[in-house]
């Protein structure tokens, strides 16, 4: 339990209300939906740069474009999910942010390990993972079980 006794009084933590998670799993759909479209955009560049690495080196260059999604999203997940705001682009836009149930903060690494197992999720459940969100406390993932992480609303 993350609460504290201040006076002889029981103050819990953001985490422990239940208006945090309100309507929380819809915005994490649409958040998802809108850091697709930004890894989507931010390949084009990267791509570009990519073909014509592959054009100087002969083809050899054009061997990165296999890495390349991954790379692109993983760089993206790191910067933002493991920033200061401890949410994506997309998640910020829908007015969530990720939590550590400790009170830590979210660092590049856990963004990374967090990112990766939700990946690894829909590989083998694909978009099953959703069902463990309709019965689990605080609407958790099974990727946020696994690692001690919540999503909560920014704005309570």
């Amino acid at each position: 339990m993350n609460a504290r006794i201040l006076d002889g009084e029981i103050v819990a933590t953001r985490l422990d209300d239940v208006r945090a998670y309100d309507g929380v799993r819809t915005r994490r759909v649409f958040a998802f939906l809108l850091d697709y479209l930004i890894v989507a955009l931010l390949l084009i560049p990267f791509a570009i740069l990519v073909f014509f690495l592959g054009l100087l080196t002969f083809g050899l260059g054009w061997s990165l474009f296999a890495v390349l999604g991954p790379a692109v999203a993983l760089v993206y997940v790191w910067n933002t999910l493991g920033g200061p705001n401890q949410a994506t682009t997309g998640m910020r836009m829908m007015g969530i942010r990720l939590d550590r149930l400790d009170g830590g903060r979210v660092d590049g690494m856990l963004a990374i390990v967090h990112s990766v197992l939700f990946w690894a999720g829909n590989v083998v459940l694909t978009p099953l993972i959703l069902l463990v969100t309709l019965f689990s406390d605080r609407k958790r993932a099974l990727h946020d079980l696994l690692l001690g992480t919540v999503v909560t609303r920014s704005d309570s």
